[in-house]
């Protein structure tokens, strides 16, 4: 057997294997579908279960043996499920825009692209959105591992009646991008202010003294980059197509670990998944008294129950007075965090699990 002939009998087999996975993809359709009808449903997020999908994605790491590494396959089949969910009518996820920006990105990394993806010119916005039920979901930046808090994204849990229903970590990689020929001819850097701040040291080995400024979004600047000579900008190698940019340099953020991480917002809490995070929101009447700090975390001490991050904020009821922000390992309603909780909200004067949902796959 020649090598024309053996190619064309491989070929031959792949065409195979497509035409099964289509078919069990057709049948993985129609099954979602029956599910649909079951709950007679009439929108996507009537059916949609965040906690369930991240049990399957999860199972789908476990099942990997390779070739194709885990986030490949994460990736092929979160879009096969948004594209099955989707029949009906797509989810509609609100987000921090406009489109090109990592929040973008994050909602397709999260939903698939089988969604309407909304772009809001702020948080509020995207909150307001979610609120009112003219958007399922809404997507927003909550931490940076390298500039911390977003922390307009947290002040805004101190108002709205909405629920975390999953988080999102999302590499980062900064592109510094133009219209122009190249580095010299770079007159001034528009970015948002966390991109430029992510981006200090290599740009200033790059274009000591060159003007930076900030702006309300990444995609922003990709704006002004397409419509301004002389401006660069720090955005996404997605913003750079569809703005028609040019890259001048790859990857110029300053630490190769560079994250971001976004919350999920909806309006119900979510069921367990099996392997979940809880972020509470807590305060005490008195938070300059001593040990008033101590008594909000010693029942989760007590209990075994690990804190992944604690943020505080003015409460903005009067000054000097903070609320806490907490996350958690474990679910709410989980027996071993539940009597925790229960304690703490005894003990707080302010008390609110501000979401239980899956920790990022």
């Amino acid at each position: 057997m020649d090598d024309t002939t053996g190619l064309g009998e491989i070929r031959g087999r792949i065409d195979a294997i497509d035409e099964q996975i289509q078919q069990l993809i057709a049948d993985r359709a129609r099954l979602a579908r029956e599910v649909g009808a079951s709950k007679k449903a009439g929108a996507a997020v009537d059916f949609y279960r965040p906690e369930r999908e991240a049990e399957v994605l999860r199972n789908v790491v476990a099942r990997n043996r390779g070739p194709l590494k885990d986030e490949e396959m994460l990736r092929l089949f979160r879009e096969i499920m948004s594209a099955c969910l989707a029949q009906q009518e797509p989810l509609k996820i609100a987000f921090l825009g406009p489109e090109g920006t990592y929040t973008h990105a994050a909602v397709s990394r999260h939903f698939g692209h089988s969604v309407r993806a909304l772009p809001l010119p702020d948080v509020e916005n995207v909150f307001r959105e979610v609120e009112s039920g003219s958007a399922d979901f809404g997507v927003v930046p909550i931490e940076n591992s390298t500039e911390g808090t977003v922390r307009h994204s947290l002040d805004m849990f101190l108002s709205s009646p909405l629920t975390i229903c999953g988080e999102v970590e999302l590499a980062i990689r900064h592109h510094l991008l133009a219209r122009v020929a190249g580095l010299s001819d770079v007159r001034r850097i528009c970015a948002h202010a966390q991109a430029l701040a992510q981006c200090r040291a290599t740009l200033d080995e790059l274009l000591p003294g060159v003007e930076r400024i900030a702006v309300a979004s990444n995609a922003e600047g990709a704006r002004r980059a397409r419509d301004e000579s002389g401006t660069a900008a720090i955005a996404s190698q997605a913003a750079a197509e569809i703005y028609g940019l040019r890259t001048l340099a790859a990857e110029i953020e300053d630490r190769p670990d560079n994250t971001t991480r976004f919350h999920i917002i909806g309006r119900s809490l979510l069921a367990p998944s099996g392997r979940d995070k809880t972020t509470l929101l807590m305060s005490m009447a008195d938070t300059e008294s001593p040990g008033a700090l101590h008594l909000l975390l010693e029942p989760l001490a007590r209990h075994g129950i690990s804190m992944t991050r604690i943020e505080s904020r003015p409460s903005l009821q009067r000054k000097w007075h903070y609320v806490f922000f907490v996350d958690i390992l474990g679910h709410a309603r989980d027996p071993g965090v539940a009597p925790a909780l229960a304690e703490l909200e005894r003990v707080a004067s302010l008390f609110r699990v501000l979401g239980a949902y899956p920790r990022s796959v």
